[in-house]
């Protein structure tokens, strides 16, 4: 059976101002996914299958899909607004896509195993790859289970604007009970962090909270709860039909709470960083180049 490894590539970075997902970030002119791809494969991943917009498809197999095909098996999906569910039609006006449990409904065609989710635009370290390989084992054995790579709040936010973490609570028995999502994280002049979403002067969050960077293990029976969630979601008439977003964190707490979902929560030492805005763009090279040079990378991927 394979170890499949979904990336999400099809986000329009509009808060980066292009698309960062094909963005040359590392010191050789490493697109940053590569680096994910590299560490998946050492931990055991062998097929790939990237989510991408079809407009991105000639760009995106010359930088890395073509290259990455030589390594692994490798299968694409395509996020598009004719992939919605029930034949839902978006307001003329919407530019976006609806969100990432989108992302994940439109590869449900091509996965038929238990796999791996990650977003295109974020270093997660070796030894989260190596704890979701090993989940994935355990996940082929159960059901209705499900598992996710937790990190801290404090390193995974941006000096450089607010950003949306899903913090997530769980229980003694290293199970996820809650994740809630957050959407507007932003560190403070004073050291705290705070969520302004609905308060310009913050709310004051934990910064040793745990939080989902959208690193999940999934059954493949995940695609039809999916696909429900995801309809019930556009249907939705309260929510702003021109940014509404239809995301991971909501959908597995809602599982949680309404279908028993048994989410584990893995531990890892790794390292988050990635690119919310241009201005990371310096920093995550220079991170990167640290890596390089003690050798956890080879001088090119």
């Amino acid at each position: 059976m394979k170890t499949t490894l979904l990336i999400m590539a099809a986000g329009l970075g509009s808060r980066y101002g292009g698309n960062k997902q094909i963005d040359r970030i590392g010191p050789n002119g490493e697109i940053l996914m590569e680096y994910s791809i590299h560490d998946a494969i050492e931990a055991g991943f062998d097929k790939v299958v990237f989510v991408i917009r079809k407009s991105m498809d000639e760009t995106f197999r010359e930088m890395i899909g073509n290259k990455i095909a030589k390594k692994v098996e490798v299968h694409y999906a395509y996020q598009e607004y004719d992939t919605l569910p029930d034949g839902f039609v978006p307001p003329a006006e919407r530019k976006k896509p609806y969100g990432t449990v989108h992302a994940v409904v439109c590869a449900k065609s091509l996965i038929q195993e238990p796999f791996a989710v990650i977003n295109a635009d974020d270093y997660y370290g070796k030894s989260a790859f190596v704890s979701m390989a090993a989940s994935l084992k355990r996940l082929r054995e159960a059901e209705n289970r499900a598992s996710m790579v937790a990190y801290y709040l404090k390193n995974t936010i941006s000096k450089n604007g607010h950003v949306t973490r899903g913090i997530c609570s769980k229980d003694e028995n290293g199970h996820l009970v809650k994740v809630v999502e957050t959407y507007s994280i932003l560190p403070f002049p004073d050291g705290t962090i705070r969520d302004i979403h609905n308060d310009p002067n913050g709310i004051i969050l934990d910064p040793d909270a745990l939080v989902s960077m959208n690193l999940w293990g999934f059954s493949p029976s995940f695609f039809q709860a999916g696909e429900k969630y995801l309809s019930d979601f556009l249907k939705d008439d309260s929510l702003d039909p021109l940014k509404k977003e239809c995301l991971l964190p909501a959908l597995v707490d809602h599982l949680m709470h309404t279908a028993g979902l048994q989410v584990e929560v893995l531990s890892t030492d790794a390292v988050w960083f990635g690119v919310t805005y241009k201005e990371d763009k310096d920093y995550v090279t220079a991170e990167l180049k640290k890596l390089h040079d003690s050798g956890a990378y080879p001088p090119a991927l």
